[in-house]
């Protein structure tokens, strides 16, 4: 019996020694690599991941606090919060890191105040500035100074706000996705043809002829070639944010401007910028119309040819030069 049980016996020596042999889980080291290093257990990890050099534990740590010593760390597999034992540093020194750590709590709301209040009184210098523009310098001094401050205080920054809400309103949209539509017809409104690019729907290419050859009898109505049925709007463009602030805040300016060239003869003063403000504007928007109605129609009229050797050496080089010229610019491209 004994010769049968001593097998048993060697063969479990060698498993012992490797469940108590210990790696650590940051630099996957051994008993035999740093024979001194102080190992620790910190968390409810089983196996192998259950130790872990003091040393290495405490540079994981510092990097998970990222300066914050009381941030809490908890192990990364079982989700432990480790127990971290900080020892005193005295009276002053506890007042001294009581006091950085509330400076850095602080300090966000204290920026993000500082940059509203910023904001605030340059919209208010704004107001004030636009106020002795458009109503004149004396009669503008004279009108804040009659007004109440919490009317000044409201008021004043209202106005950079009022322009930049209202440069957002984009009626030219409006009126482009009218002249788009497929309900528009051009009979309708004759005038507005001779004033604006509007393509009537018959003589779209790629709709046909509304008349055809038998008889004056007029055809049906074939779907666009390009792949623009009617009503399909293509002008319109993303809002860039700076081009609205830009503008917004440059209105009454160019209105003033515009006031003074064009309507000295009237002699109020805020009249005449509110009158150059609206001529800017409607000029403005007019010719938007118009390039944008431009734009559209040449859209409309844009084709994909079939890739054939005639029309690669057509189009291939009359583009192949440093520069497209204009003409070549409005037809047809591969």
């Amino acid at each position: 019996m004994a010769s049968n049980e001593t097998p048993e016996v060697v063969e479990a020596a060698p498993k012992a020694e490797v469940a108590d042999e210990r790696y650590c889980w940051v630099c996957f080291a051994t008993d035999e690599d740093d024979k001194l290093a102080p190992w620790v257990q910190p968390c409810n990890c089983r196996g192998a991941t259950k130790w872990v050099h003091q040393s290495c534990l405490q540079r994981w740590v510092d990097e998970k606090q990222k300066g914050n010593t009381f941030k809490r760390v908890s192990c990364p597999q079982c989700q432990s919060e480790y127990i971290i034992v900080l020892p005193s540093m005295g009276t002053l020194a506890n007042v001294l890191e009581g006091i950085d750590t509330m400076i850095k709590r602080i300090s966000p709301f204290l920026t993000a105040g500082v940059i509203v209040g910023s904001f605030y009184w340059m919209a208010v210098t704004y107001g004030a500035v636009t106020v002795l523009q458009t109503v004149g310098y004396e009669e503008g001094l004279a009108l804040m100074e009659r007004a109440e401050p919490i009317v000044l205080l409201i008021g004043l920054p209202a106005i950079p706000v009022g322009l930049i809400l209202g440069r957002m309103i984009r009626w030219e949209e409006f009126v482009l996705r009218f002249l788009q539509t497929k309900s528009f017809s051009v009979r309708k409104f004759p005038m507005l043809n001779l004033l604006l690019p509007i393509a009537s729907l018959e003589d779209d290419p790629a709709y046909g002829s509304s008349s055809g050859g038998n008889g004056g009898e007029s055809s049906p109505q074939q779907p666009p070639t390009n792949g623009l049925p009617p009503g399909t709007v293509v002008s319109s463009d993303p809002v860039s944010a700076t081009r609205v602030l830009c503008g917004a805040l440059l209105l009454p300016t160019v209105s003033s401007v515009v006031g003074r060239v064009f309507f000295d003869s009237i002699q109020n003063n805020f009249q005449r910028v509110l009158v150059g403000g609206f001529a800017f504007v409607a000029i403005k928007g007019a010719l938007k119309i118009y390039y944008r109605q431009k734009q559209y129609n040449r859209k409309k009229q844009r084709r994909i040819l079939d890739f054939t050797p005639e029309n690669i050496r057509k189009y291939t080089a009359a583009s192949s030069g440093p520069q497209r010229s204009e003409q070549n610019a409005g037809q047809p491209r591969v």
